[in-house]
């Protein structure tokens, strides 16, 4: 038993003679089996493939033509010209190609009555952009879909590079709303008001009333802050609403005929107001019947007639050699036939 141990170790020498074969002696076909494997061949033949083979590592090298993917930093380049593009506080986010909104296809239905029938509109940033038509032409439930009050049948809106559909948190935090139908919270005092939105809008509280005050004595309503707003007139309320739009700096303003109601020198403050807004970079889109306020307010105008925008682009492209009263009537088509009222000529007593 001891003396098979120590003849294991020359059958690892001779991997194809098992153990049963070295035991009966069959380790002289060894010697043949030797020349067969012809085994210095195999080491050779491995040789010859490492040969070549070591060649490749020097190969491998050759991906010094990685360090050509440096155009990475190429790509960073771009990214690094991005922060120079939110240089105006109230500008145009850096993916927003220059337009505030950009309203494509946009459609709305109320039964068989389709109030707005793909209506394309463009805002480019840091313009003061007016939406006039008729009544019933769909600018409110247009003006209601944009600032995400409505949701569309159809169509897309995109405010400051952001999809009121798919991100409407970030898109409203973009925007300040003015609605037609004003509904607030009137038993509070016009401060109380203020603050509040601006608490809604995540402001410090000590930053809020202080913007309640600033805002209060740009619009001239300071001594109606401690007042309830149920007791506001029609159109002080609609001040203390546009202020309420404004305290958290939005970039984009959608206002619902802001001037209704309003006399003329508090219509003063608001274009004052409105105009040093957008000349730091801000948005305004405003839906108003004031044609001549219009025209003299306005950077760029759209005409809108039943659902649909007829026309669009700056105050002299869109009235051409007219007057934009004269332009909107033409494209509205809304002169009536006075000649059917002759009745009204024969008074009754």
């Amino acid at each position: 038993m001891p003396q098979r141990p120590a003849g294991r170790p020359p059958l690892p020498s001779k991997p194809g003679i098992s153990a049963a074969d070295a035991a009966r002696g069959v380790g002289a076909p060894a010697p043949e089996a030797s020349p067969k494997p012809v085994v210095p061949a195999k080491p050779d033949a491995p040789a010859k493939h490492v040969a070549p083979a070591r060649p490749l590592p020097a190969a491998e090298p050759v991906p010094p033509a990685k360090p050509v993917p440096v155009a990475a930093p190429a790509a960073a380049a771009p990214e690094t010209a991005r922060p120079p593009a939110p240089a105006s506080v109230l500008g145009a986010l850096p993916g927003s190609s220059g337009n505030a909104v950009v309203v494509t296809g946009l459609t709305k239905a109320f039964g068989a009555a389709v109030a707005v029938d793909g209506l394309d509109l463009v805002v480019p940033a840091g313009t003061f952009f007016g939406l006039v038509g008729p009544n019933g032409a769909g600018k409110t439930t247009a003006l209601s879909m944009i600032a995400g009050l409505l949701a569309p049948d159809r169509g897309s809106v995109v405010i400051a590079g952001e999809d009121v559909t798919r991100h409407p948190h970030r898109a409203k935090r973009r925007l300040g709303i003015l609605p037609d139908r004003l509904r607030t919270f009137d038993r509070l005092t016009g401060r109380q008001l203020l603050v509040y939105h601006g608490l809604l809008r995540r402001l410090d509280r000590a930053v809020a009333e202080k913007r309640a005050d600033d805002l209060a004595r740009a619009f001239h309503f300071t001594a109606a802050l401690s007042r309830p707003v149920a007791d506001y007139s029609l159109g002080m309320t609609k001040k203390v609403m546009l202020a309420a739009a404004m305290i958290h700096a939005p970039r984009v303003l959608v206002l619902d005929e802001p001037f209704e109601s309003v006399d003329p020198v508090s219509s003063a403050a608001i274009v004052e107001v409105l105009r040093s807004y957008v000349g730091a970079g801000g948005t305004v889109l405003l839906s108003s019947h004031g044609m001549e306020l219009v025209e003299r307010v306005c950077d760029r105008v759209a005409v809108m007639v039943a659902g649909q925008v007829l026309a669009q682009g700056t105050v002299d492209e869109v009235r051409g050699e007219l007057t934009l009263e004269q332009r909107f009537a033409q494209l509205s088509g809304e002169i009536g036939d006075v000649e059917s009222l002759e009745w009204l000529q024969t008074f009754s007593d």
